[in-house]
């Protein structure tokens, strides 16, 4: 076992030094990105109004928040997998989730601002790297079905 640790040396540091990139754009959410909905959605947000946002700027700070996220998901799905088949397969979902969820994001917000259960999960998942929780085991899953 200590073989291996040393053998992935490489891809253990990579890995960990993503994650630590997660948690720097986490941690620097509210500096780095124009969001009004972050405070809003810390509070008891059903009973409240959607508060007052600039949308260019909240698209462009989604877009860009989910850009990054993204990159970062893509470079350690790299790093541990070393797949370019896999790769490109993940490109393909995350431009397709982005489509389809920064269409949802907008037509909630213009359509049915009331809908603010929503809103927060289909924010959640463009603005969080889920998508990589759910990659990693199923392309694990994969791998190891495809080996025996």
């Amino acid at each position: 076992m200590l073989n291996k640790l040393v053998e992935n040396k490489f891809k253990i540091l990579a890995a960990i030094g993503i994650i630590f990139c997660f948690a720097i754009i986490r941690a620097l959410e509210k500096q780095l990105f124009y969001d009004p909905f972050l405070a809003y959605f810390d509070r008891d947000f059903i009973h409240n109004p959607l508060p007052e946002y600039d949308a260019f700027k909240l698209f462009s700070g989604v877009f860009i928040r989910y850009f990054l996220n993204t990159v970062l998901s893509l470079a350690l799905i790299y790093v541990l997998f070393r797949d370019l088949e896999i790769l490109k397969f993940s490109v393909i979902l995350y431009l397709f989730f982005l489509v389809i969820l920064l269409g949802l994001f907008f037509l909630i917000l213009m359509s049915f601002p009331e809908k603010t259960w929503l809103l927060f999960y289909v924010r959640r998942f463009l603005i969080q790297p889920i998508f990589i929780m759910l990659f990693i085991p199923a392309f694990y899953y994969q791998q190891q079905n495809l080996k025996k």
